[in-house]
């Protein structure tokens, strides 16, 4: 069930996948989406958006009815059986070679399939091996004869591409060459390769070598040149041994083609095969898709169903052709939630060869669990009878929902933490995360428990760490992200980097990071450099723990409280007379000034009496623009430790000074209490802050009654869970619920 939620309608006898390839999980026939011109399907979303999972679920459910082959583009196993012959392999080959023969061994409906035209193509770029004697150039071929033909079945006539039984023929040929004094790569050893090749292939195998391998770029219709072409090219490297690869995927893709489109394949072939490509926004992803993207562009027509994953929301930068992001037109989308899958048709007007390659992608949102997904799946966890009435299951669900956003990986994995949890009372949703998890994979009591923080940290950035981070950021990645957990903008967030990188030789700036997490997939905020809610959370609890009593939290804190500071002062110096902090205050939106700004981060480090001072202060003859600059204060986290403020909120705890001041300082932390979004506020809050705010429409200053109107919006937004300043990352979780 685990690997199915949220994704039962895509995976059911009558949804997308079904239609996509053609045939139900049941093995009933279904008219298929789109063709014969078929779309590379991607499935976007960021870390814990389910990609890979919904990849496996799709295996699962259709591997015995069509022929489905699931690839990891990101593992090293293909980069390692390339290692030992370099000049004869790479991880594309090794991942073609691994899609052919597990189809191979296919017993399914039509039974197994043979890649003739991919062997050709594999044994000629053998004549790249290190050594290039024909004995290694032999031995490097033999890897890939069992790829050639098809496994007889008994009493059916397989209707063989090559004359008679390929085995021994190269061998007996080249190794008539064994002895002669060759230079590597010797033409000779060519000449009696493509020899043995076309020698035993019958005519209608020769046709088909002459119509693929005549169609290489330069061999101007000749096979034998195109071959030769395509092993030249190979050991050329860079973008020459790019074009030989993507030649080679798609001659695999006309064996397949070939297998179904015969009068035998016509007869006893159902549905659509698939490649799976999973990771598909790591190097070998990338050159695969646009492989297939670029053929297809061109005209070249296969059944194969394509579907990747991509972190990207547009699908991956290489698709735009180097368009700027407001140049970009969107590829087509489906969202599951909208119903039936749209229409989809490539563009057919003069510049067609031309578009860029999300002209022939489709979109598919990853979904976000919906509110009732989220709550049967915690409910479905829970070991616990609750004799309370279920009041710590529903402080679980509200915890689990605002922490995750809705991603499917961080609801199961939190879901299974709180299985045995308890919320404490008046409990901070961050509390979750020091829940322990036990991890599957060793069994009973020898499983490991970490933390879910931990695993969830472990889950969602150091195991997907963006592909384009270079090598020597990769150990403290992480500890950059948890740093700038507290940061708002650019300006604050190089604050940050500068100081955490000191005496590093290579240092990131915010622009780099802020591209590299738009790249693996996280959203955006332009209130919070990491936008993303859930992930921000996560941070700023390891932030906490970095070091003990939170030093770490405060000492970032206070970086930032210092730098705003010296800003503000400067601008003052600047101006003259004029009042300090009233400046830019960056490229952000997140903040009306430097002082607001600088504000922000003291109170969140211990400066608490100084902000209500400051509040206190700068109230009168301006409530509107107080009212603005007070929510910009406290969008805040709260440090860890107790927390009085809905005591200091509700005024059940002493504080000085006059009356404005007293309720300043309830109000603010009252609007605190709301800002943070990791605990319920509802009515109680939602009173505090309608008395609290009606009391200040009634003293005696300057505007105090448009505060009254305040005190009704607020409230009202309090009561529902609703934020009071809104912003990209609480919208998105304000829809969750």
């Amino acid at each position: 069930m685990c690997e199915e939620l949220g994704f039962e309608r895509l995976l059911d006898d009558e949804g997308f996948f079904a239609r996509l390839l053609g045939r139900a999980p049941s093995g009933a026939g279904r008219d298929p989406l789109y063709g014969p011109d078929l779309p590379v399907v991607l499935l976007t979303g960021g870390p814990g958006m389910g990609k890979g999972r919904l990849l496996r679920a799709v295996r699962d459910r259709f591997a015995a009815k069509v022929p489905v082959i699931h690839l990891d583009c990101a593992s090293p196993v293909y980069a390692d059986r390339a290692d030992p012959e370099p000049g004869a392999r790479s991880a594309a080959t090794e991942a073609l070679v691994e899609v052919a023969q597990r189809l191979g061994t296919w017993q399914g409906t039509g039974g197994s399939f043979a890649f003739p035209r991919l062997f050709a193509g594999l044994a000629m770029i053998a004549t790249g091996v290190t050594e290039g004697t024909p004995e290694a150039v032999v031995t490097e071929a033999e890897r890939y004869e069992g790829l050639a033909q098809r496994r007889r079945l008994r009493g059916l006539v397989t209707g063989d591409f090559w004359r008679g039984v390929l085995h021994g023929a190269i061998r007996n040929l080249l190794m008539t060459l064994s002895g002669q004094v060759l230079d590597v790569y010797s033409a000779a050893v060519s000449n009696a390769l493509l020899d043995a090749l076309f020698e035993r292939a019958a005519p209608r195998g020769r046709a088909e070598l002459e119509r693929v391998y005549g169609a290489y770029p330069g061999a101007a219709g000749q096979p034998r040149i195109g071959l030769r072409i395509l092993a030249a090219d190979f050991r050329a490297g860079g973008e020459a041994r790019e074009v030989a690869e993507s030649f080679l995927f798609r001659a695999l893709r006309e064996d397949l083609e070939a297998a179904y489109a015969s009068p035998l394949g016509y007869l006893s072939r159902v549905g659509r095969p698939a490649l799976l490509l999973d990771q598909a926004e790591s190097p070998l992803g990338e050159r695969l898709l646009r492989a297939v993207l670029t053929d297809r562009r061109a005209g070249q027509r296969d059944r194969v169903v394509i579907i990747g994953t991509a972190r990207r929301p547009d699908g991956g930068a290489f698709l735009h052709g180097g368009l700027p992001p407001h140049e970009v037109t969107p590829p087509a989308e489906y969202r599951p939630g909208d119903g039936a899958p749209p229409a989809w048709s490539r563009r057919d007007d003069a510049g067609a060869d031309r578009a860029p390659l999300a002209d022939g992608v489709l979109l598919l949102r990853m979904p976000l669990l919906t509110g009732d997904q989220l709550r049967r799946e915690t409910v479905r966890r829970q070991r616990r009878a609750e004799p309370e009435g279920g009041m710590n299951r529903r402080r679980i669900d509200a915890a689990v929902a605002r922490l995750s956003g809705g991603r499917p990986h961080t609801v199961i994995r939190l879901a299974a933490a709180a299985s045995d949890f308890r919320m404490p009372a008046d409990a901070n949703d961050r509390d979750l995360l020091d829940a322990p998890l036990r991890l599957p994979g060793l069994p009973g009591d020898d499983a490991p428990e970490r933390p879910v923080a931990d695993v969830l940290l472990r889950d969602l950035i150091l195991n997907q760490l963006p592909v384009r981070l270079p090598d020597e950021h990769h150990a403290h990645w992480l500890d950059l992200l948890t740093h700038l957990s507290v940061a708002h903008d650019t300006e604050c967030a190089d604050v940050l980097l500068r100081h955490h990188q000191a005496g590093h030789v290579h240092h990131l700036t915010a622009h780099h990071v802020a591209q590299l997490l738009a790249d693996t997939g996280w959203p955006t905020c332009e209130r919070h450099f990491i936008g993303d809610f859930g992930l921000r959370q996560l941070l700023v609890h390891r932030l906490y723990g970095l070091r003990p009593d939170g030093a770490a939290w405060y000492a970032d804190h206070h970086l930032l409280r210092d730098h705003y500071a010296r800003r503000a002062a400067g601008e003052e110096r600047a101006q003259g007379d004029g009042p300090a902090g009233d400046g830019n205050p960056g490229d952000g939106v997140a903040f009306r000034s430097l002082t607001t700004h600088r504000m922000n981060h003291h109170l969140v480090s211990g400066g608490e009496d100084e902000v209500v001072s400051h509040l206190a202060a700068t109230l009168p003859t301006r409530p509107r623009e107080w009212c603005a600059e007070l929510l910009e204060i406290a969008q805040a986290p709260y440090p860890g430790g107790a927390d009085a403020r809905r005591e200091r909120a509700q005024g059940l705890v002493a504080a000085d000074g006059p009356p404005l001041r007293r309720t300043v300082d309830q109000l603010l932390h009252a609007v605190w209490l709301c800002e943070e979004r990791t605990r319920p506020t509802g009515k109680e809050t939602a009173r505090t802050l309608a008395r609290l705010l009606d009391l200040l429409s009634i003293m005696d200053f300057e505007g105090a009654g448009l505060l009254s109107r305040t005190a009704t919006e607020w409230s009202g937004l309090a009561e529902n869970e609703q934020p009071l300043l809104r912003c990209t990352c609480t919208e998105q979780l304000r829809r969750r619920r």
